[in-house]
């Protein structure tokens, strides 16, 4: 029975941290400086940009562009 009493009160104080911890996470959330979240889109990035990295949708629609140009390469021949 001993024994169970014990993992009782470590189960309960992981608990307690846990829920402490938590308290403060939403507390710093609520109560802090409001955060912006610069954007995700490598097309955005200014770091892309300079090593020509571009977005798949704007690869994309470049390779469209080129595909009605008349120095397009043909890909298969006929």
């Amino acid at each position: 029975m001993q024994i169970y009493e014990i993992m009782l009160k470590v189960a309960l104080l992981c608990l307690g941290i846990i829920a402490i911890s938590l308290l403060f996470l939403c507390v710093g959330i609520i109560l802090g400086r409001r955060h912006t979240f610069r954007s995700q889109h490598i097309g955005q990035s200014a770091a892309m940009r300079r090593r020509g990295i571009h977005c798949v949708q704007s690869m994309d629609a470049i390779e469209r562009k080129l595909a009605d140009s008349p120095l397009r390469v043909k890909e298969r021949a006929e």
